[in-house]
């Protein structure tokens, strides 16, 4: 019998035989199935429906295109999604960065706080915010006490973005702070003692060492703030409505599941597009020395 004790693990693995593959690839088949039936059927479909229905061809696409409500729409989908990853990105960063330099005891709180979001319904913090920024809701009645107010919180796109913040906040502060838990603070003192002032020696050492948490973070938000629907349709209006809203409106509403169709298709391609920018640009980074690690 052959000895295999001292095979490097890699030539063992090449050394199964078809059956046990053939058995591994056997505990896969369920996972496979799942993603079948739950994602990649229903994908499909709705590419199909976008060119065949009512009848075949393009015209669900000349519709999306020539109708300058779908542009404002996709724009608006778009820019509200930016402007959450911005504003979660500057309110979660010095979040994390405290998360990092606190003692055991208030590192736990912080994160129990950050991660509250995640044990509260998203219909029921949403409603939340409807009391909390309708016209004579908690924040109106304290901005009246500061001279104020009051202001159109609720019906207005301020209103979703709040929204859109306080839910995806922690996907911001959690891969930032497991980013920023593995920088060596010495180096910081290091820069420092070299004659860095403290804000040079946070921008030229320790934000570079952070640039992949940055990146994975804003990827979460900026990809789910694309597809947000409860939210925005709770605390927007119609006029501020995005992809998400349109594609409920021609599907559920209006029964045009090619239009629905062609929108969801155009929301995939363009967040493929910009996932492929994201990793040309990676690798780009990586190429010129920078760990940008995103996917």
């Amino acid at each position: 019998m052959a000895d295999t004790t001292n095979i490097p693990i890699g030539r063992a693995d090449r050394r199964k035989t078809p059956r046990a593959r053939f058995r591994a690839l056997l505990l896969l088949l369920p996972a496979y199935a799942l993603l079948l039936g739950v994602f990649a059927y229903p994908l499909l479909d709705s590419m199909l429906r976008s060119v065949s229905d009512p009848h075949p061809g393009i015209q669900n696409y000349e519709w999306v295109f020539s109708d300058p409500n779908n542009l404002a729409t996709i724009g608006r989908t778009f820019s509200n999604a930016a402007l959450a990853t911005v504003i979660c990105l500057v309110l979660a960063y010095p979040y994390a960065y405290l998360m990092t330099i606190v003692g055991k005891r208030a590192r736990i709180a912080l994160l129990v706080i950050a991660l509250i979001p995640f044990w509260t319904s998203l219909m029921i913090r949403t409603f939340a915010w409807i009391v909390l920024l309708q016209d004579n809701g908690v924040i109106n009645n304290l901005l009246e006490v500061f001279g104020v107010g009051p202001l159109q919180l609720l019906r207005t796109n301020t209103g979703v973005m709040i929204g859109l913040t306080q839910v995806l906040m922690p996907f911001m502060v959690l891969p930032l702070y497991a980013t920023m838990s593995s920088i060596d603070l010495r180096l910081i003192t290091a820069a420092r003692s070299l004659g860095a002032r403290p804000a040079v020696a946070f921008l030229k050492v320790y934000l570079p060492l952070s640039i992949s948490g940055i990146a994975a973070g804003s990827l979460l938000v900026f990809i789910q703030a694309l597809g947000f629907y409860v939210t925005p349709a709770l605390l927007g209006s119609p006029q501020d409505s995005m992809l998400a809203q349109s594609i409920y409106t021609q599907v559920n509403g209006l029964l045009q599941w090619g239009r629905g169709g062609a929108l969801g298709v155009i929301l995939l391609v363009c967040t493929l597009l910009i996932l492929g920018l994201l990793a040309l640009i990676a690798k780009s980074g990586a190429k010129r020395g920078i760990a940008v690690k995103v996917f």
